[in-house]
């Protein structure tokens, strides 16, 4: 862009991009207004950003007020803060697939722990002696 361009109006789905600070350095992160909190005394902006990278996708939460620090938020009036939702969409895939073997690895580890160690709790029975 060469000219610099004002943007005063935001509402619920407008997009916008959060910087965030990472070591000694910045990275942008594409995002989307999806509230308002009308408090009287501190009225607050909540935005959803996706933090995406090469092995995962995650939702991140700003909450942007007049007190909040090391926060800022501004509208993204161009697509210069690559969102592909094709990655994005097969990196949440992936994590499910995880999640989802996880989950059949416990309840394999439970219906084994059930199996072998449900003796454990049956009453022990000794033998009674004979009288003679």
């Amino acid at each position: 862009m060469r000219h610099a361009k004002r943007v005063d109006e935001m509402r619920v789905g407008s997009k916008v991009k959060v910087p965030n600070k990472e070591y000694s350095s910045y990275k942008v992160y594409p995002g989307v207004i999806i509230g308002f909190e009308e408090f009287d005394k501190l009225p607050t902006i909540v935005v959803a950003y996706l933090d995406c990278c090469w092995s995962s996708a995650d939702i991140k939460f700003v909450h942007y007020n007049a007190e909040s620090k090391d926060v800022e938020i501004c509208a993204a009036v161009t697509d210069e803060v690559e969102l592909n939702r094709k990655d994005a969409m097969a990196s949440f895939d992936r994590e499910i697939v995880k999640k989802e073997q996880e989950l059949t690895d416990l309840n394999e580890k439970r219906n084994y722990f059930d199996r072998k160690f449900g003796i454990y709790w049956k009453p022990i029975s000794m033998p009674e002696k004979e009288v003679v």
